[in-house]
């Protein structure tokens, strides 16, 4: 018989889409999530070849949060070493916030804490690294991060260039202080074209434009030719110049000639020639005059060039997208050329993208980072945990080889979570195909005699290799959840060489009986399982193995989970 959970337990596990939607129906927040749309234009995956299966490491944030210095990080890293931790898989030990001063230096880069990190973080790096183990490291898509420290936002070329001269490995991107790109757009009178070094300029008006969606040509008599161009804004419309002339190619001077209307900024982006994107924020002006100017350097070919002019940002989601797509380029960027410059092997960076999934990230992520979180922060209850995987459950389809869902970092071994509870996080992260990211005090593993604590029972969850192997499978697909009664989940995980995993997960405050059709999955093709009168199941908990013609079923702890893994024979 069903057992059902407290009203009060439903309403805490669907926190976390209440957060975005304001609705506690986590099927209708996926709906309304999944039918809004990006006006972004986005291509193929992000694809820096690494994170190919879901990154395994430890961050400092959960347990420690500002209260971290280059010895803790340091021995967390030695720990993870010496406890057998990195042979499981974890490699990347990453600072959250609180590693940087409050300034920078005096070309504008980014600096470790002077007393904290009185080596610098470079110097961490290479202790780290030659541990066998990789430094990740932190900030925000903001004017500062979450603690009002230094951040990223219009300093990513920068700072890419930085943790790649570091030698960093792994960068979470967060989203405090974020300020949002304009979805307004300049109001277009003319535009003019100069070579740098030259007071030589070639005039094109608005008149001349070619124009889409929503732009107009309006009357304006304050300016001197009378006409101008709205409705720019909003992914609306858009203005082309189809024959900007020049002599030679190279480096030029374009000017933006403005009508100025109020003293909000004004976003553009300037395609050339179809192929090269330039972005630029005007700045919001009184208006004391009517005519105002803003400058952009392009590049343009001998001869004939196309100059187009329009703004994509219909809402928030656009301008986060935009901004996270921009730091991951940069990224790319900035570690293949300190590569090249240097004469070394390249140190790819994972991207973790980390706006908490207010802006749809799974519809863009995949063509910005590696791994993007989807929910808000968790936190060491059973209630969050619960809440997170009821919105991340339901991502399934956005996840593949490369590109992530991330439901936040692993509390496993903190707070006031039972050990049936830590069991069924880690279960669910792994059946979901989430980042395992550990945010517990693993030196906790190490004994006074330096041996390791093979009888810690956190230990015992987080080393457990037939489960993490289902977290690291090749094939990298998220479970898909294929039964529920809102008490009671069944998940299934296609696993390669046409095995699979199956996961019974009891929601409910006391224990219950649970079973599923081997025959059901292998009939519904999501799958590669051959149909075949006995499969071979072995529970990757207990080690329990048997044979069966068709069912598993099994009894489940309250709050727990039975984790399967099975195969045809």
């Amino acid at each position: 018989m069903p057992k059902f959970i407290s009203a009060s337990v439903i309403a805490a596990s669907a926190s976390a889409a209440a957060k975005i939607l304001k609705d506690k129906n986590i099927t209708q927040v996926n709906r309304v999530l999944n039918s809004l749309k990006l006006n972004v234009p986005v291509a193929k995956d992000y694809d820096n070849s690494v994170a190919l299966t879901p990154p395994m490491g430890w961050s400092s944030w959960n347990l420690f949060r500002n209260k971290i210095n280059e010895e803790l990080i340091y021995s967390t890293a030695k720990a993870m070493k010496d406890s057998g931790l990195a042979d499981c898989g974890y490699q990347y030990v990453n600072l959250d916030d609180c590693w940087q001063s409050s300034f920078r230096d005096e070309n504008g880069k980014l600096q470790g804490d002077f007393v904290s990190f009185p080596n610098g973080i470079k110097g961490l790096a290479d202790k780290v690294n030659a541990l066998g183990l990789k430094l990740g490291i932190y900030s925000s898509n903001g004017t500062l991060t979450c603690e009002d420290l230094p951040a990223s936002l219009g300093y990513e070329a920068v700072d890419a260039d930085t943790f790649a001269e570091w030698g960093i490995e792994y960068f979470k991107y967060d989203f405090c202080h974020n300020v949002a790109i304009p979805s307004k757009a300049p109001i277009i009178e003319k535009i003019t074209v100069s070579q740098i070094g030259s007071n030589l300029e070639k005039e094109y008006f608005a008149a001349d434009a070619i124009l889409t969606g929503d732009a107009k040509l309006a009357d304006d008599a304050s300016l001197p030719s009378g006409k101008c161009i709205t409705g720019l804004s909003g992914n609306c419309g858009a203005c082309e110049f189809a024959n900007v002339t020049v002599e030679n190619d190279g480096d030029y001077i374009l000017t933006l000639c403005l009508r100025k209307k109020n003293i909000s900024n004004k976003y553009a982006e300037i395609l050339v020639n179809g192929t090269d994107v330039y972005k630029t924020t005007v700045p919001g002006t009184k208006s004391f005059t009517a005519e105002g100017r803003h400058q952009v350097k392009i590049k343009l070919a001998a001869g004939n060039n196309t100059i187009k002019i329009y703004n994509p940002v219909a809402s928030r989601i656009d301008s986060a997208a935009i901004q996270y797509i921009n730091m991951g380029k940069e990224l790319k960027r900035a570690t293949k050329e300190y590569a090249e410059k240097n004469g070394v092997q390249e140190k790819p960076i994972v991207y973790s993208i980390c706006e908490w999934g207010r802006n749809l990230p799974w519809q863009w992520g995949a063509q910005a980072g590696n791994l993007w979180r989807t929910t808000p922060d968790i936190r060491p209850v059973w209630s969050s945990v619960l809440g997170i995987y009821e919105l991340n459950v339901l991502l399934d389809r956005h996840a593949h080889a490369g590109a992530w869902n991330d439901p936040d970092m692993l509390e496993v071994g903190n707070g006031s979570l039972t050990y049936e509870e830590n069991k069924s996080h880690f279960t669910l992260w792994c059946m979901m195909a989430a980042p395992l990211i550990l945010g517990n005090d693993i030196r906790n593993f190490i004994l006074s005699d330096g041996s390791i604590d093979y009888d810690n029972r956190t230990y015992q969850i987080l080393t457990n290799k037939d489960v993490i192997a289902v977290d690291q499978d090749a094939l990298g697909i998220q479970c898909k959840r294929v039964k529920t009664n809102g008490a009671e989940d069944v998940l299934v995980k296609p696993l390669c060489n046409g095995e699979f995993a199956l996961c019974f997960f009891n929601k409910a405050n006391s224990e219950t009986e649970m079973k599923y059709s081997v025959n059901e999955v292998v009939a519904s093709a999501f799958v590669e399982t051959p149909y075949s009168e006995r499969y071979y199941v072995r529970e990757l908990w207990s080690g329990d193995e048997f044979e069966t013609t068709n069912v598993i079923e099994s009894k489940v702890k309250a709050h727990g989970v039975k984790i399967y893994k099975v195969k045809a024979l």
